[in-house]
């Protein structure tokens, strides 16, 4: 039987998407709402609820997802602190949340490789990211570049204050220990996320470009399925592909 889903968002480009994939990936859309729907009406008739819609909804369907004991998929990104300290409160030990700035299965495959990069190549290489996003884009960084940033900064023991984002002035000399970050917005761009490792005399680059945002589509549907029968905790998509050896 196909996975029936409460999709939150469904207006927006990755509800769309997410609708426009679900048959071929076993799975319908058996609710949908958006800005001003009441998600509450059509929840009856589903397993599982992904949102791509707005930051300042997500905790409101975390409390809906766990009142109903229902896994929930986030998709949206630019919580604030405030925000994302009330969605784990709505969900603590209730519910199986996978939660992902990104559901690419490549740029998934990009962050293990991020996290294999650094340990192999150490202090004598410094890191810095770059991402790119169509100009309707409201949050940057993006979330596909924070949960890269986590992962250099865990992997280099860097602290928030280690992380510059862009560069302007007479900023003097890189220092030793720092992680930059640069973000663009032009055009239609759907994403493009680079992380560098510069050495003295090379540089290693991983990239991941998207073209087409049925690859995210996929991804959160793949997640959804996964999420059915799981223990509560809050996943990522690594945890989906099985990528946190």
């Amino acid at each position: 039987m196909p996975l029936k889903i409460l999709l939150n968002g469904s207006q927006g480009r990755m509800g769309q998407a997410i609708a426009a994939i679900a048959t071929e990936n076993n799975a319908e859309i058996a609710a949908a709402c958006d800005a001003g729907d009441d998600p509450r009406a059509g929840i009856e008739r589903c397993e599982v609820i992904i949102d791509f819609s707005f930051h300042e909804v997500t905790a409101h369907m975390a409390e809906l997802a766990a009142a109903r004991v229902c896994p929930l998929v986030i998709g949206t990104t630019g919580h604030t602190t405030e925000e994302k300290t009330a969605i784990l409160k709505a969900v603590d030990g209730k519910i199986p949340v996978v939660w992902a700035g990104n559901y690419s299965v490549g740029v998934n495959t990009l962050n293990y490789l991020t996290r294999k990069a650094a340990a192999i190549l150490g202090e004598q290489y410094e890191p810095e990211v770059m991402e790119m996003h169509h100009h309707d884009k409201k949050d940057a960084p993006s979330g596909t570049a924070e949960r890269l940033i986590e992962i250099l900064k865990a992997s280099y023991s860097l602290n928030d204050d280690q992380v510059v984002h862009g560069r302007e002035g007479l900023v003097g000399a890189r220092a030793r220990r720092e992680l930059g970050v640069h973000a663009i917005r032009g055009g239609d761009i759907v994403g493009e996320h680079t992380v560098y490792f510069c050495g003295d005399g090379e540089r290693i680059e991983l990239t991941h470009r998207a073209t087409d945002r049925k690859i995210f589509a996929q991804g959160a549907v793949r997640a959804a399925h996964w999420a059915m029968g799981k223990a509560p905790g809050v996943y990522n998509m690594e945890d989906v592909l099985g990528l946190n050896d």
